[in-house]
């Protein structure tokens, strides 16, 4: 079968179209900003791109046309398709149909941490022999690839997106993915371009909740009222908790050492050095779903030793003149505090130098700007790219003082993190985006002047 893809440089796209051709299915794909990494990943599979959404694409003749979320009525090839009365379909049903459909799937919800937990589970079930399927929205380094079919395993791993699937199914991406193990990490408001109240999110939730068979497990961050809230409205499924006394609880032994306990009863310690309350409440949910499907914890606990993270989530980019240049891909003011607050914990008393772009469609339209700065106040100096905004982010972070600076043009701003930053700083980039390539930028400013 030939299948063309509109917009198939997003990660969860580029993904589909991995998997898609590892079935042995004809891709091509097309998008308005085909560029790397994912251009050359894709290329590596022998996936022909096409730079925008001419309608002469009509012309390739796919068997079914593949679509993103980030078409909508207007693009000029979803005119000429509409209008031909081609077929197309929905990305995540595509998926679910010719894919999930015989799998045992585990689905990685939730506001903040799907990408690492998601990573993490894939992980601990390649440890244990399992060789699972997997789509996560971003690069595990344990991996090295965000996609894989794996067609001799019974398990899949995926992130579960809330998203909305298309312009023509506005439910959430994770509604067709009828998992059998799934991970509630947290639920806060969030994608404000798509959800007008936490409200409605939740009931997305709900949705999907009351997808999961009655011989699955659930396996939800118990300190969130949020989500409590969402069984409340109806759950036929078995539930294990994290973070409570009564489930999974991680406490901390000091020098990177975690107990990892289950109803009170310790299972094993973990070793490990990545940072933050918030990845080890991760840990807690992957090594639950693991265990659900017949990993041993003092299994998952080895494997967690060997986790290497994901691009982009606290990802080391180098060291100039001592001081250290880390990369993340925070952009929720939940998701910059406890990023932040990690950071802290591990170098204690050390300067932190935090760069923030506000690049996701709710910052952009200023739906955070009242708890921008409340989040980043583990920073010492606060840098913040203004490009595109239509709010004033120097009020926003106005409590800050003369500890934050914002600018809309990036070489200005890297000339300032440069002039601040002294030997024994830690800079953290967060963004969900490139930053107009700032991370090797500073690096290179930083090598240059000191």
């Amino acid at each position: 079968m030939h299948i063309h893809i509109l917009g198939i440089c997003g990660t969860f796209m580029g993904g589909i179209a991995a998997i898609a051709r590892q079935a042995g299915h004809e891709v091509t794909g097309c998008d308005s900003s085909v560029y790397p990494p994912m251009s050359t990943q894709l290329e590596s599979h022998g996936i022909k791109l096409i730079e925008g959404y001419d309608p002469s694409q009509i012309e390739l003749k796919p068997d079914i046309f593949l679509i993103g979320n980030v078409v909508s009525r207007g693009n000029p090839l979803m005119e000429e398709i509409l209008n031909r009365n081609l077929q197309y379909i929905s990305a995540p049903q595509w998926l679910s149909e010719n894919v999930l459909k015989d799998k045992w799937v585990l689905a990685v919800s939730g506001t903040h941490g799907k990408t690492t937990t998601s990573s993490m589970l894939a992980w601990i079930l390649e440890y244990a022999g399992m060789k699972p399927g997997f789509l996560i929205g971003g690069i595990p380094e344990n991996f090295s690839v965000s996609a894989r079919l794996s067609s001799d395993s019974s398990f899949f791993v995926i992130e579960a997106d809330e998203y909305d699937t298309a312009f023509f199914d506005k439910r959430s991406k994770f509604v067709h993915l009828q998992p059998r193990t799934a991970i509630l990490n947290n639920l806060e408001y969030d994608h404000a371009d798509i959800f007008v109240d936490l409200a409605s999110i939740m009931q997305q939730f709900h949705h999907f909740v009351r997808l999961i068979p009655e011989n699955g497990l659930i396996i939800t961050n118990g300190r969130e009222e949020n989500l409590e809230e969402v069984l409340a409205k109806g759950c036929w499924t078995p539930i294990e908790r994290i973070g409570v006394d009564d489930g999974w609880q991680a406490k901390t032994l000091g020098n990177d050492s975690t107990d990892i306990s289950f109803r009170g009863k310790s299972q094993g310690t973990l070793n490990w050095g990545l940072m933050g309350e918030h990845n080890r409440m991760n840990a807690l949910a992957a090594l639950a779903a693991a265990h659900h499907v017949g990993v041993t914890i003092e299994t998952g606990i080895t494997a967690l030793t060997k986790f290497k993270n994901v691009k982009r989530r606290m990802e080391l980019c180098g060291v100039a003149n001592k001081i250290t240049v880390y990369d993340d891909f925070a952009h929720h003011p939940t998701a910059i505090q406890t990023t932040l607050e990690g950071l802290r914990n591990k170098v204690n008393d050390a300067r932190i130098i935090a760069v923030l772009e506000p690049r996701s469609n709710t910052m952009k339209m200023g739906t955070w700007q009242d708890r921008l700065a409340e989040s980043l106040k583990a920073a010492d100096l606060v840098f913040c790219y203004t490009s595109n905004l239509g709010w004033d982010v120097q009020e926003a972070l106005k409590p800050m003082g003369s500890r934050a600076v914002s600018s809309d043009n990036l070489e200005k701003l890297i000339e300032a993190i440069t002039v601040a930053a002294h030997p024994g700083d830690y800079v953290l980039i967060m963004s969900n985006g490139g930053f107009g390539g700032i991370q090797k930028k500073i690096l290179k400013s930083l090598n240059a002047s000191h």
